[in-house]
């Protein structure tokens, strides 16, 4: 029986746009952006940021030094926004909707403090909430200092929660963070970015 579900952010809550994340780093002056990039985890200055190795000022150092010019904070969240695309309010309804029916709702993503100052902000749905009030708890990998698709990301959930692998079912777009979260017995759902689970999810939950 299910009683625990573990979201990802982008690709499943949020539609994900990497093309326009491209765009928007080569704005600010990153030319090989296609290049640095990564829509499920990213490497270099980029996943060091993701990790928690670096902090979003040293980031924005680093990315002035790659560039060649200084990049100021606020075009570094621009950029980083570029990554969403929308925000289906029919994913928001669902999400107050499985928690009125008694899940736990648990974020589980990769992402940094960027996207989080806007995510955890009353900015974020348009009606004064923060990404905080559609969850339970939530792990970021930039926190957690680990990225999907490692295991211990998903042991450190689940050890902190104190919930059981095959209680709980995971949603991401990303087929490896699916495939890591199956072979510790977590119950898994591969979501295509973009497309509308709020229906389909039942079938996972019987």
């Amino acid at each position: 029986m299910i009683k625990n579900i573990l979201f990802d952010f982008g690709g499943v809550i949020l539609t994900l746009d990497p093309k326009q994340a491209e765009r928007r780093f080569k704005e600010i002056g990153l030319n090989d952006a296609e290049k640095r990039l990564d829509t499920y985890t990213q490497s270099g200055i980029f996943g060091d940021l993701e990790r928690g190795r670096i902090d979003a000022e040293q980031f924005r150092a680093g990315l002035s030094g790659i560039i060649g010019r200084e990049v100021t904070y606020d075009q570094c969240l621009y950029a980083w926004k570029g990554y969403c695309k929308e925000l289906p309010q029919r994913n928001l309804d669902t999400l107050l909707q499985l928690r009125n029916e008694g899940f736990r709702l648990i974020l589980v993503s990769n992402t940094n403090p960027f996207m989080m100052s806007w995510a955890l902000s009353d900015a974020f749905d348009g009606q004064g909430h923060p990404l905080s009030f559609y969850m339970d708890a939530m792990y970021m990998s930039f926190r957690c200092g680990v990225m999907k698709p490692n295991v211990r990301f998903f042991n450190i959930v689940l050890a902190e929660e104190n919930i059981r692998p095959e209680e709980s079912l995971f949603l991401d777009d990303g087929l490896r963070n699916v495939q890591a979260a199956a072979s510790l017995g977590i119950r898994t759902f591969c979501v295509e970015n973009g497309s509308d689970w709020t229906q389909s999810i039942y079938e996972y939950l019987k």
